[in-house]
C-alpha cells in the first residue's frame, strides 16, 4: 500500500509539473535530493556507529536489564494474562527497555522471542491473544527516550541542536503508546474481538 501511495504522489507531481511548465525544476530537484540523500546516508555512518556503540555498552553493562527490572511492575499490570515468571514476560520487558533506548537491533529479536513465548500461552494456533495484540500495539508505538536515528539525520542535515528532538519525541511516543494501550484495551472488550485467552502456566500445571 505504501508503494502505491508513493508512486501515486510521484506520478501526480510529474503530471502537475508538466501542465504548469515546471518539469525542469522537478528534474533538478530529483537529482539534487538524490545526491543529498546519499550524502546524508554516508555521513550517518560515523554518528550511528558512535550512538550504537554507546547503546551497546549500556546493554553489556546491564543498564538495559536494570531498566527492564524497573518496568516489571508496569508490565505485569499491562499483561495480567502472562505469569510473572514466564519467559514471555522477560522478553517483553527487555524489548520495551531496548526500544526506549533506541536499540532497534536488540529490540527486534527480543520482540520476536516475546511473540513466540506468548504463543505458548495461546490456546489457538491462528488467533492472537489479547496479550499478543497489546504487545504489538505497544511495540509499534514504542516510547522512545533517545531517538538515535532522528538525532543522526538532524545532525547530518546541519542542525546545530539535533538533541532538541528528544523532548518532543518523548512526548509524542508517550502519547502514541497511551493511545495504543487504550485502543487495544477497549477493542478487546467488544464481542466481535473477544477471543479465548490462555491460562497461566501455574494453572496449567
Amino acid at each position: 500500500m505504501i508503494n502505491y501511495i508513493w508512486a501515486g504522489m510521484i506520478i501526480i507531481g510529474v503530471v502537475i509539473s508538466i501542465f504548469t511548465g515546471n518539469i525542469e525544476a522537478v528534474t533538478e530537484a530529483a537529482i539534487e535530493n538524490a545526491k543529498t540523500g546519499v550524502d546524508i546516508s554516508l555521513g550517518m555512518i560515523g554518528i550511528m556507529t558512535l550512538w550504537l556503540g554507546l547503546m551497546n555498552i549500556a546493554e553489556k553493562s546491564g543498564f538495559v536489564e536494570k531498566l527492564g527490572f524497573k518496568l516489571k511492575p508496569l508490565m505485569t499490570r499491562l499483561f495480567p494474562e502472562v505469569p510473572e515468571d514466564h519467559p514471555a514476560m522477560g522478553a517483553i520487558i527487555m524489548n520495551m527497555a531496548a526500544n526506549m533506548l533506541g536499540l532497534g537491533n536488540a529490540a527486534t529479536p527480543l520482540g520476536i522471542k516475546a511473540m513466540k513465548e506468548l504463543q505458548t500461552l495461546n490456546p489457538t494456533e491462528d488467533t492472537a491473544t489479547n496479550s499478543m495484540i497489546r504487545f504489538l500495539a505497544i511495540n509499534t508505538s514504542a516510547v522512545t527516550i533517545i531517538p538515535i536515528s532522528t538525532i543522526t539525520v538532524l545532525s547530518e542535515a546541519g542542525s546545530k541542536t539535533p538533541t532538541e528532538i528528544i523532548g518532543p519525541t518523548l512526548v509524542a511516543t508517550l502519547a502514541s503508546t497511551i493511545v495504543a494501550i487504550i485502543a487495544a484495551s477497549m477493542l478487546e472488550k467488544l464481542p466481535k474481538y473477544k477471543m479465548p485467552q490462555s491460562d497461566k502456566i501455574g494453572e496449567e500445571e
